[in-house]
Order: structure tokens, then C-alpha cells, then sequence
């Protein structure tokens, strides 16, 4: 595979990874794959795979169907070791993982003084089929809209911007700026409304407020517990700092719940990733002791 066919591949692969939806079967496998199965060496057998989701109350046979999705999207490759049939994340799967990692474990938030990214394009019509997909992967990253040919973003996600701008073979039509303030007609509040649809962001976090902080009440965050509390938390928390570009306090409503379901993720994370992952490599490493 060369390089740009690499690179579309894991732009693709990013995109579908957003458009899964929250507690869906193929979103808890992307999940468990992402923050447990990279840790196993990238490969896991269908038997484990499918004895760590019946803990999320996943059937075997819908662990099987989300797999075979997953194949189809290249996400997975199948793969036999020591007589087991099992799937080994693919490359450009395991550069998506990679990519959103700091995003996912470590949201990132503008200061005042800190640089903007302004991303400029005019893109013929004979190319409207690329300019849409430039529209729907810059969106999914926390690109606003400034108007139909200029986009704006924390300068910190200029190299995403560059990545999707490549992966589509765009560059000739797209040209961005550093810059340093903002002149805008009312105020900078007024003009991230317009340019972000903060009320859908709002929505998401205050929605993953509700739900988390029910199963944050529980004291258990052992062993499977851990990985039955976790995985539906970070399932849904992934998604939002994708969406969330981490606007300067200034530029967010008074009642922001962003800041809160932060640091309720964080919360969780301390007390069950680590738990979670000794549990699952428990069971991981059970199933091939029964196989000898």
C-alpha cells in the first residue's frame, strides 16, 4: 500500500470510527480493540474477543457479525496463531488508534493568546464528490464554518487539517493561515454560535454526564467490574473530543458542561482503564493456557 493510499485508508478509517454508533455492537468492538486488544499485541483470539463483549452483553453471534464488519471495513485482518482463528488490527487501523489516543486520554483546550488555523478553498465543481467528504472529515474533527469556503480550528489541529486535506488529493485547492486574533462584528461568543453548533455539543456532553455519573456512584472498579464499567464510558466519551475543538473559555456559554464531563472522564480513567486492562488480559491469557 503506498503512502496515500495509506493515508485515505486511515482517514476513512477514522471517519467510520466517529459515524459508529455509541453502545452498537461494532462501536463496543472498535472500543475493546482500540484501548485493550492494541495492549494484547494487536491480535485476539474469536473466542476472547467474544468472551469480552458477552461482559458488555454482547451474543457471540453479533461479536461474530461486528467482526466480519470490521473486516470489511479494514479495520481487522483475519489470522490464525497456534491453530486458533482469530483477527490482528490492520495497519492503518492501528495509525487511526494511534492518532486518537491524545485526543480520546487527553483533551486538549485553547488558552486566550493561543493560534487559530483559517482553512480556505475553492474546489470546482468537477471535484464536488471531494469537496463534500473535505466538508464531512473536517467537520468530524471540530472544523467550524466560517462560510461555505473558509473553515477555522485551534491552530493544534493544523496536522489533522493537512492529513484530510492529503488523503482526499486536494492540496492544490486548499490554502490555510496562522493567525493570531479574531475581528469579528459582535463578539467572539456571538461568532463560535455561528461557526460551531454548540447546542449538539452541549447535548452530548451533558448526555454523557447523565449516564456516566450514575455508574460512576458504584464503588466496585476491580477485575471485570473495571471493564464492564469502562468500556460503555469510554465507548461514548470517544466521539465527543473529536466533535469538541476545546474552545477558550470566552468563546463558550456560562453554563459550558464541557468542563465537567472532562473531568468526569478523567475520573473514570483513573479508576478503571488500568483494572480493566489486568482483567482482560487475565482472560486473554487464560484461553491460550486452556488451548495447551
Amino acid at each position: 500500500m503506498d503512502n496515500d493510499t495509506f493515508s485515505c485508508a486511515i482517514a476513512g478509517a477514522v471517519l467510520d470510527d466517529l459515524e459508529s454508533r455509541p453502545g452498537s455492537v461494532t462501536s463496543l468492538a472498535r472500543t475493546v480493540l482500540g484501548a485493550y486488544v492494541r495492549d494484547l499485541g494487536g491480535w485476539c483470539a474469536i473466542a476472547e474477543f467474544a468472551e469480552l463483549l458477552s461482559v458488555l452483553g454482547v451474543s457471540p453471534q453479533s461479536t461474530r457479525t461486528a467482526v466480519a464488519r470490521l473486516k470489511s471495513k479494514g479495520v481487522l485482518d483475519a489470522e490464525s496463531r497456534d491453530g486458533r482463528s482469530g483477527y490482528v488490527i490492520t495497519d492503518a487501523a492501528e495509525a487511526m488508534f494511534s492518532r486518537g489516543d491524545p485526543r480520546i486520554f487527553g483533551f486538549r483546550r485553547m488558552e486566550r493568546g493561543d493560534s487559530w488555523r483559517l482553512i480556505s478553498f475553492g474546489i470546482p465543481e468537477s471535484e464536488r464528490a471531494a469537496r463534500h467528504q473535505l466538508r464531512r472529515r473536517l467537520s468530524s474533527i471540530g472544523v467550524g464554518t466560517v462560510s461555505a469556503g473558509l473553515w477555522i480550528c485551534p491552530d493544534y489541529l493544523s496536522g489533522e487539517v493537512r492529513a484530510i486535506v492529503a488523503a482526499l488529493d486536494l492540496t492544490d485547492y486548499v490554502t490555510s493561515f496562522r493567525v493570531e486574533d479574531l475581528d469579528v462584528p459582535t463578539t467572539v461568543r456571538d461568532a463560535a454560535a455561528q461557526w460551531w453548533d454548540l447546542d449538539e455539543l452541549a447535548r452530548r456532553h451533558r448526555e454523557f454526564l447523565d449516564h456516566t455519573n450514575e455508574i460512576a456512584a458504584r464503588e466496585d472498579t476491580v477485575g471485570r467490574d473495571a471493564f464492564e464499567r469502562f468500556v460503555p464510558v469510554l465507548d461514548e466519551w470517544r466521539i465527543i473530543p473529536y466533535l469538541d475543538p476545546g474552545l477558550p473559555d470566552d468563546m463558550l456559554p456560562p453554563d459550558w458542561p464541557g468542563v465537567a464531563s472532562v473531568e468526569l472522564f478523567a475520573e473514570m480513567r483513573r479508576r478503571c482503564l488500568e483494572p480493566s486492562k489486568l482483567w482482560a488480559a487475565s482472560i486473554c491469557a487464560s484461553s491460550v493456557t486452556a488451548q495447551r
